[in-house]
């Protein structure tokens, strides 16, 4: 009788990356043909293949980008609108994947981030903050490598402070 050796376990922490990639961003995109990252992953083995859909790699980031302190909200002033307009709907959810876009592969997955920081707020490091918990969150979560996360920040929240702004009726 012969012996055979599990894979997945020889596997399993070579999706672990760094999140940084020295090729171009679009050489770092997922490739789905690419036959030399597939045997070191821990999504294709002997006994299968597990796919991850997009919409579940959009909500983890989702979900990271927002547990970092000074990021306000995330998305276009469009998609934020379009937010709030949903939001005042009965029985319509939030989206967690809001300002999220991602490309997913076989093996790796590559996140685009829209974000409104918190006015004070140094943006350097929060991006680094920022892209550190999405690629932690992601790579632990789904197994696949994180090549890129893309951060742009289009807009700084600013908090109001309501007292200051009278609101007074101009006819009484």
């Amino acid at each position: 009788m012969t012996s055979t050796t599990d894979k997945t376990s020889d596997t399993a922490d070579a999706g672990k990356g760094t999140g940084s990639s020295s090729a171009s961003a679009a050489s770092a995109r997922p490739r789905g043909g690419d036959t030399a990252s597939r045997s070191s992953s821990s999504l294709v083995t002997d006994q299968g293949t597990t796919t991850i859909a997009d919409a579940v790699v959009q909500k983890i980031a989702g979900l990271a980008a927002r547990e970092v302190r000074g990021v306000h909200n995330l998305g276009g002033n469009a998609t934020r609108a379009f937010g709030a307009f949903r939001d005042r709907i009965p029985g319509a959810s939030a989206s967690v994947g809001q300002g999220v876009s991602v490309e997913v592969g076989e093996t790796q997955t590559a996140v685009d981030l829209e974000l409104v920081v918190e006015y004070g707020v140094s943006i350097a490091e929060l991006a680094r903050a920022v892209r550190r918990n999405v690629i932690t969150a992601i790579e632990q979560m789904t197994g696949l490598e994180v090549v890129e996360v893309n951060i742009n920040v289009n807009d700084v929240f600013i908090e109001e402070d309501e007292e200051q702004q009278p609101t007074r009726d101009r006819v009484q």
